[in-house]
This record gives structure tokens, C-alpha cells and sequence, in this order.
């Protein structure tokens, strides 16, 4: 493999030019590597370095700080006499409007019985307090930003743990669901955390997954795998019509998860959506690597999962071009492969689609949270004792990054109120955890993430930096509107990048929810506007002021785009069979996706 990235697991990095450093310094590396994997056994996965740099950096810049002080000060003095003027009115029986309201997104706070006493007071207590901690921990002179939003987040974290919706005293539904059924629902609370310790602790898959079987009641699009190497297997998938449009679409999904997200159950199976509006589809699904895949870089993903999909289908079906199409990390590699490809003359590319993917990593959101050169070392060092970054490891930041969602409604919904969520096709796949080797999300997280390089014109495949201005096939990106994985702020730098044809999508939804929003599914919509290769470029907000608003999935707009990119005349399916005509390796969905 001809990539520009030494192997992360060498423990030592140099510089260009810089002075040799003796063989003997790798133990002396090893061993920091061996402390901090111990300590992120005990911190979760989160520095404490970088933890106290941040708290540090902003309690420093307070304390010198004496005009900060004395506006916090005020506003706690009139939060205070607010609060007081509440109470008293309250007690001479007079309406008091309210002191505070939840932010649009926060729905702990809705039903109407937070309207009454006491649960009124508590309520616009917290909020106020709520209110104080954001001024307290932005604005505060000379702090780093990065650290300003470390100290936020964790500030915020801490009032979501003692948020009133979390007791049993000052949550009003939670107090009159306890009274209507004599205590039950806490009995069942109860039980209901203490199964969830019990699956938790011996590995056991949450309440509900047994409902769902890969292969048969999830992924069930009929298909053969048609080429496998040690990274990926290569999913054709049947026909559904009798002629198809001659260009075959290759999905490229990320590796942090499993690739049935987008052929979830056949009602919300975007790839079954794809095959009856006539197309031939193609996707790739990852191995879930092991301690053995340590070594696999970036650049290996590029050459065993793009490049290699591309060859196997140039065989499969020669001479056709194919609309490439990336979700997530996998829209980030096929961004960096597109790139490579127009630079070397490689012209197979007839579009490329990008879902909630990202390639200026300049604003990514709050993940940032969680990346920086400590917090990287931190996870390199993780990596470093076994191998790879395990699904389990993630899941925290993930979490937390939504925490009154992911945590805290769940406690209150399923501990508290004592009721179960049912459990659905898009949670039992988010349950199915995968693999990432050592060496590639090391790289991913330095050069991509840190560093940047794609948008800066960095990145170097074979020896050369590539350039997404290179790519002038048209281009159908999606962002959504609420992911807090690859903000679609984020998501639509690509229009700054690039010179060509940008079809650009914002759909209603999340991360996941925003890209798997089928035909039907009430509550949908999304904008959609076309900026051609010569037209001026605009800012995001600019853009939604423009935009054309739809009620509804973008599936269909995205399909009407295909077809609008391909040739009008539809031809026999190709055969289903491996590369070179040989025999199919097995069914859909593969041996990949099975792995544990």
C-alpha cells in the first residue's frame, strides 16, 4: 500500500529532518502508553488532562477577571429577587408569568402539570440556574474557546443530572403515576433497572433485541455478495423491474456501523427504495475488525473498500459509469477516493452523494468536545493496548452529547415512570457494535479531524495532495437538521470546496433518523436547492432563506436526481454473479455483518 502515513503503532513519530531518537525511547513510549490505557479503563474514555486543562484555563481567566465576576454576581442578585418576587406572589395566590422557558429542544418540561405548584417553582428554579451557569461559562475573558466549551458541556452535564425531572419528589407525572397505581410503577421501575444491570454486566443484549434477526427481519433485500476481501464483502442486490437504468449506484457506508442501516426492515429500506425505482445497487459491507487489523490505515480503507468495490463492478457491469454515493465516514472516504480519482484521470464516476458527511472539519460540532491533542493521545493510547477502538468505548460520548435524550428521558421513562420503550428496528441496529483498527482512526482523528487536511488541500494519496475541487461530477449532498455528529453547517462547507454542480438537501431529523426517513413517515420535510459549478457561492443561512421547502422524504427527490443523471434508456439487468462471471459467494447480507 502506497500511502503518505507512517504506522501509528510505531511508537515513535519524527518529524522531517528532525534528530534520530534511539530505538530504546519505543519502551519508554510504551510505557506512557500503558498508563494512560489503565486510567481510561477508569475515566471512560475521557482524558482527565484534558479535563482539567480546560477547567483550569477557565477558572484562571475568572478569577482575573473582576468585570466577569461582578456581571455573574448581578445576575445571580436578580435571579435571586426574581425568584423571591415569584414566591411571594405565588403565596398571595397571583398569576406570576414565567420567570424562564426551556429551549425550544427541551422537552422534559412540557406537560401541563409543570404549570402547578410546587413543580412550577422547581421547574423555573433549574432554569434560572440553568440560565446563570451558560453566562458563568461562556464570555469569560481569555479563555480558549475549545476550553470554554469543554467547561459549558460539563456544566451542563451536571445540571441534566440534577435536573427535577430525575426525582421522584419534584417530577409531577412521575409523583401522579406512582399515586394511580399504589407504588406499582415504581416497583416496576425497579425492576426494570435492576434487569438492565443484570444484561448490562453479563454482556447481554438490551430488553427486545430478540425481536430482530440480520438477515431476518432486518437487511432482508434479496441479494448475492458477489466479491470479499479481508476488509470488505460487495452486496449486488436483485432487481426489482424489468429494465434498469444502465448506471449502477455504490454505496459506501461508514465502518463505525454496520451497513443495514440503510436496509433496515423493507418498509424503511432505502437500498429496496433504490432497487424498485429501477436502479442496480451495489453496497459494501465492512468486516468488523479485530486486534489482528491493528496496522489497517485510512488509506487501506480507500484501496480494499472503494477502489477495490469500483474494480468488481467495472467487471460486473463494464462500461458503465456508477453514481457513488457515502453515508457518514463512508461519504468522508469516498470524498477523499472521488478526489484521487479526478486527479489520476479515473473518470468511472458518473455523481457522487454525500449523506450527513463531512469534509471541512473546521466546525464539527460538538463532537470537538472530545477531540483534542490530549483527548487524542488519550484514545491512541486506549487503541494501542488492544487493537482497535471498540463500539463500547464510543457509545459514552455519543451519549452524553445527547444526554437528556439518550440518558436521562430513558431513566425517567423506563426507571421512574416504569414503563418500556418498545424496541424498534433503527435501535436494534444501533445496538449491533462494530470494530475501528488503531492505525486508521488514529489518522482519521489527526489528519482528517485535527489537522484538517482534506479541506486544506493537505491530504495525500500515492504520494500526491488531493483536491476536492478536482471532482466535477454533479453532487447530492444531505445534511439534517439536528445531527450532532456532522452538523449540517458542517455538511455544507462541501459547497466551498468545490467548483462543480451541488445539489444540497437539509432534511428534518437527526444523524441517523434524517437520512432513514422513507416515503410515508409522518412529520417529514426538507429543503432543496441547486447551485451550479458557475454560480456564486452563499453562506448556510443564506441558503435556507432560498431554499425550496418540501413536505415529506427526499428520497424521491434524491432518485429523481439519479435518474435525471444517468441515460434515458433502461436496460436488462445485469447478471448476478461474482467478479469474472464466477459464482456468487453467498447471500445477502454476507458473512460481514454477522460478526460480533
Amino acid at each position: 500500500m502506497n500511502t503518505r502515513f507512517t504506522p501509528v503503532s510505531a511508537a515513535v513519530q519524527t518529524a522531517p529532518n528532525a534528530p534520530a531518537v534511539p530505538a530504546s525511547s519505543e519502551s519508554f513510549r510504551a510505557l506512557d502508553h500503558a498508563k494512560e490505557a489503565f486510567i481510561a479503563r477508569l475515566s471512560g474514555g475521557l482524558s482527565p488532562a484534558a479535563l482539567a486543562l480546560a477547567w483550569a484555563d477557565w477558572l484562571i481567566h475568572l478569577a482575573a477577571a473582576p468585570g466577569k465576576q461582578l456581571e455573574l454576581a448581578a445576575l445571580g442578585i436578580q435571579g435571586v429577587k426574581r425568584i423571591a418576587g415569584y414566591v411571594a406572589g405565588a403565596a398571595r395566590g397571583d398569576y406570576r408569568p414565567p420567570l424562564a422557558e426551556p429551549l425550544p429542544a427541551d422537552e422534559r418540561f412540557r406537560a401541563e402539570v409543570w404549570r402547578t405548584e410546587p413543580y412550577r417553582f422547581w421547574q423555573q428554579t433549574f432554569l434560572l440556574t440553568e440560565q446563570w451557569w451558560n453566562a458563568a461559562t461562556r464570555g469569560v475573558p481569555g479563555t480558549t474557546r475549545h476550553h470554554e466549551d469543554v467547561v459549558s458541556f460539563g456544566a451542563r452535564q451536571w445540571l441534566d443530572v440534577v435536573a427535577p425531572t430525575n426525582f421522584l419528589a419534584t417530577n409531577p407525572e412521575v409523583s401522579q403515576r406512582a399515586a394511580a397505581t399504589l407504588g406499582a410503577s415504581i416497583a416496576q421501575g425497579m425492576g426494570n433497572a435492576l434487569e438492565d444491570i443484570r444484561r448490562q454486566t453479563h454482556g447481554e443484549p438490551p430488553v427486545g433485541l430478540d425481536q430482530f434477526k440480520v438477515g431476518g427481519n432486518l437487511a432482508v433485500t434479496p441479494g448475492k455478495v458477489v466479491f470479499r476481501n479481508r476488509l470488505i464483502e460487495l452486496i449486488q442486490y436483485s432487481p426489482a423491474t424489468p429494465k434498469v437504468l444502465a448506471e449502477p449506484v455504490l454505496i459506501v457506508p461508514a465502518w463505525i456501523m454496520k451497513y443495514y442501516i440503510l436496509d433496515l426492515s423493507p418498509h424503511n429500506s432505502l437500498i429496496r427504495y433504490l432497487v424498485e425505482q429501477g436502479h442496480t445497487v451495489f453496497c459494501i459491507s465492512w468486516r468488523n475488525v479485530d486486534a489482528d487489523d491493528r496496522d489497517l490505515g485510512l488509506d487501506d480503507y480507500r484501496q480494499l473498500g472503494v477502489m477495490a468495490a469500483l474494480d468488481a463492478i467495472s467487471t460486473i457491469v463494464p462500461d458503465q459509469r456508477v453514481h457513488a454515493t457515502g453515508y457518514c465516514l463512508g461519504g468522508t472516504l469516498l470524498s477523499i477516493a472521488a478526489a484521487a480519482m479526478a486527479g489520476a484521470g479515473d473518470n468511472r464516476l458518473a455523481s457522487v452523494s454525500l449523506f450527513a458527511a463531512q469534509t471541512d472539519f473546521s466546525e464539527p460540532g460538538e463532537l470537538q468536545l472530545f477531540i483534542d491533542d490530549s483527548e487524542v493521545y488519550f484514545l491512541e493510547s486506549m487503541m494501542w493496548s488492544q487493537g482497535y477502538l471498540a463500539a463500547s468505548q464510543m457509545a459514552g460520548a455519543f451519549q452524553l452529547l445527547q444526554s437528556n435524550e439518550l440518558i436521562w428521558s430513558r431513566v425517567v421513562h423506563d426507571y421512574l415512570l416504569g414503563e418500556r420503550a418498545p424496541m424498534i428496528d433503527l435501535m436494534a441496529w444501533n445496538a449491533d457494535a462494530t470494530r475501528m483498527p488503531y492505525r486508521m482512526h488514529s489518522e482519521y482523528l489527526r489528519h482528517l479531524f485535527l489537522d484538517n487536511d482534506l479541506a486544506c488541500g493537505r491530504y495525500q494519496v500515492d504520494g500526491r495532495p488531493v483536491s476536492i475541487r478536482n471532482i466535477r461530477v454533479p453532487m447530492f449532498v444531505v445534511g439534517t437538521e439536528r445531527d450532532h455528529i456532522a452538523p449540517w453547517h458542517s455538511v455544507f462547507k462541501i459547497h466551498n470546496l468545490s467548483d462543480t454542480d451541488i445539489t444540497f438537501v437539509l432534511a428534518s431529523g437527526g444523524h441517523n433518523a434524517g437520512i432513514v426517513s422513507e416515503p410515508g413517515h409522518p412529520h417529514r420535510h426538507f429543503s432543496l436547492k441547486h447551485t451550479a459549478a458557475d454560480d456564486l457561492r452563499v453562506g448556510p443561512d443564506a441558503w435556507v432563506a432560498t431554499a425550496t421547502p418540501q413536505e415529506g422524504s427526499w428520497w424521491p427527490a434524491w432518485t429523481e436526481w439519479l435518474a435525471a443523471h444517468s441515460g434515458a434508456k433502461r436496460v436488462a439487468p445485469p447478471a448476478m454473479a461474482g467478479t469474472g462471471g464466477a459464482q456468487a459467494l453467498a447471500d445477502a447480507p454476507g458473512t460481514y455483518v454477522l460478526q460480533a
